[in-house]
């Protein structure tokens, strides 16, 4: 009778020819339909072009069997079960800077991740983003030291010793600080050397995975969701997808859709890694045969429970920047968005908490459309930009006193829909930058919140969205007409309808407040009631003005006459007006607060 195997995925990720294929196949004792780079681009070319899949098992640890379920503990209780078995699923990522959308797919489905470096050339641009990826979506590393071989022999635990210092140092500032690092050779003597000569290594580097590994939560219930990675026909059988399973689980005979092509299929036979099955559960790698299905139809994306995913043209995100990201994130600006295996272009703008609400815990499970939010021209960190917009200085004011969101959140706007589920990991890049520069191309990740599934989002959602931009307009009091009534200018331009602005409030520099009431004149200037009447002392700094004013036409006014007046010379008194104006309101109304 079959034991219990208990599945851990563990990523495979590093730069380009830095040996991860030869250290799955190393470590692998069964590779899946995907594995080893079977593709003929892939062996041609010499490197991975997709994710490859292997499989190695071991005994259950003693350790991790208290973590077991207590049905499955119980299972193997009896004498005629088998010992259980832990199965580390490994998962090779292509290393290739221009396949970095599929190492982020990659990563979204692994427990542990495995980063290999090359001992000869340390650090490398993809190693680094591999560490930024693992960052975002896993939880445990390990770091492989590869090419052990290649190091003089009598020089080389020097060599070790060295490039295990540098590994430390780089991981310090990560979650992954201490970190366990282990010195390999997967293939000695390179791709092209004999069988014959055996890794360096592997016994011990199986050991420190089983120590490493703990054994994830798996959550059977919920909705069925599988990230489909590789899809086949096998001649006389029907349709094989293969992928790992991110929620729920599935048995034979289950109905299940392909919901971007709006295809529900029944499941006629299941296998992990070319083991028959007849069910299977969140985190395990599975093939799932269906029949009359075209392969071509789908490489790679979601298969869930029918009618569980939606397709969206439109999504709300709650984000974070990614620090080693170079530059602002700018609202407008275009990125590679990326969604388990998905990646398509998106625009954003970028929107926080209004600054009396800076402060707020993040909310990462829902987004509350009851709430205000404040228009930002760019993500608001430390490294913020200087705009050539003065509305958005003001806007980003409280950040640059050091005093930052504690959440911030985006629309993203997609430039040909895709469908996923909700709460699901996103990872903003720049993939068009130059692949030889040394610099980090992922931008920011974050959780997908809301999804916009109508087409029409613009017309039927947006204007739910309170998202308001604060516009500050300064004039000056050109002249008092009596105590409770002023004229302004330089506060519209000439062709401004101010009517539109009338009952909009003012405030005066020496403290009083005031409503527009009508324009005056065809200029721009406009006439102010002061509700409040204003003060003695206002009058007194603005009366000079007036009297000013009043003498021009009758000719100069003595020295004595003006010294007797004011001795100082009259200060401006401007006028301030302040109003939100929310981004979506087709009607463009002008707000105030009461």
């Amino acid at each position: 009778m079959a034991g219990l195997r208990v599945n851990v995925n563990v990523g495979v990720l590093g730069h380009i020819d830095s040996g991860k294929t030869a250290l799955a196949r190393a470590l692998s004792t069964t590779a899946s339909t995907a594995a080893f780079d079977k593709q003929p681009q892939s062996r041609e070319r010499g490197i991975t072009l997709d994710l490859g899949f292997s499989c190695f098992s071991v005994p259950l640890p003693a350790r991790l069997r208290p973590a077991l379920p207590a049905s499955e503990a119980a299972c193997d209780a009896g004498p005629e079960v088998a010992e259980p078995q832990l199965q580390v699923t490994l998962v090779d990522c292509p290393g290739h800077a221009s396949l970095i959308r599929t190492i982020i797919g990659g990563a979204q489905i692994i427990d542990l991740m495995m980063l290999v470096i090359d001992v000869t050339k340390g650090m490398q641009t993809q190693s680094a983003e591999c560490l930024v990826i693992g960052q975002i979506a896993c939880q445990k590393l390990l770091v492989v030291l590869n090419k052990i071989d290649l190091l003089a022999e009598g020089k080389k635990q020097a060599a070790i010793d060295k490039m295990t210092k540098k590994m430390q140092k780089t991981l310090e500032k990560t979650k992954f600080r201490g970190a366990p690092i282990i010195p390999v050779a997967a293939k000695p003597g390179g791709p092209e050397a004999l069988e014959t000569e055996a890794p360096q290594g592997i016994s011990e580097l199986i050991e420190l995975l089983k120590s490493q590994i703990s054994i994830p939560k798996r959550d059977p219930s919920g909705p069925f969701l599988m990230s489909v990675d590789h899809c086949f026909s096998i001649k006389g059988q029907g349709t094989v997808m293969t992928g790992t399973i991110l929620s729920g689980s599935v048995s034979l005979s289950d109905n299940v859709e392909i919901p971007a092509l709006k295809v529900v299929k029944k499941v006629k036979s299941m296998q992990m890694f070319h083991m028959p099955v007849t069910s299977a559960m969140q985190g395990d790698r599975v093939g799932i045969c269906v029949t009359q299905f075209d392969p071509k139809l789908l490489e790679r994306g979601l298969v869930c429970a029918p009618e569980s995913l939606h397709t969206i043209h439109a999504a709300l995100i709650s984000l974070e920047k990614i620090p080693y990201f170079r530059g602002p994130l700018q609202t407008k600006a275009k990125f590679h968005i990326t969604v388990g295996h998905e990646t398509v272009m998106g625009r954003l703008m970028f929107f926080s908490p209004t600054p009396d609400c800076f402060n707020q815990e993040p909310v990462l499970d829902s987004f509350d459309f009851s709430r205000e939010y404040l228009f930002q021209e760019q993500f608001l960190c430390k490294d913020l930009a200087p705009t050539d917009s003065g509305e958005a200085d003001q806007q980003a004011d409280q950040a640059t006193e050091g005093h930052y969101p504690q959440q911030q959140w985006a629309l993203m706007e997609f430039e040909k829909p895709i469908t996923c589920p909700r709460l699901c990991l996103v990872i903003g890049s720049r993939l068009d930058a130059d692949i030889h520069a040394n610099t980090c191309r992922l931008a920011f990740h974050g959780t997908l919140l809301h999804g916009l599934e109508d087409k029409n989002y613009t017309e039927s959602f947006l204007p739910k969205l309170k998202v308001y931009k604060l516009k500050h307009k300064n004039g000056l009091v050109e002249r008092v007409i009596d105590d409770y009534s002023v004229i302004g200018r330089s506060l519209f331009k000439k062709e401004t309808n101010i009517q539109l602005f009338v009952g909009l409030k003012v405030y005066l520099s020496t403290g009083e407040l005031g409503v527009i009431d009508s324009a005056f004149g065809q200029s721009g200037k406009f006439k102010v009631h002061i509700p409040g009447g204003l003060s003695p002392e206002s009058k007194k700094i603005m009366m000079p003005v007036l009297k000013k004013r009043g003498r021009a036409g009758r000719g100069e006014a003595t020295k004595e006459e003006e010294g007797a007046e004011r001795p100082e010379p009259s200060q401006p008194v401007t006028l301030r007006l302040t109003f939100k104006r929310y981004v979506f309101d087709t009607h463009k109304r002008m707000v105030q607060s009461p």
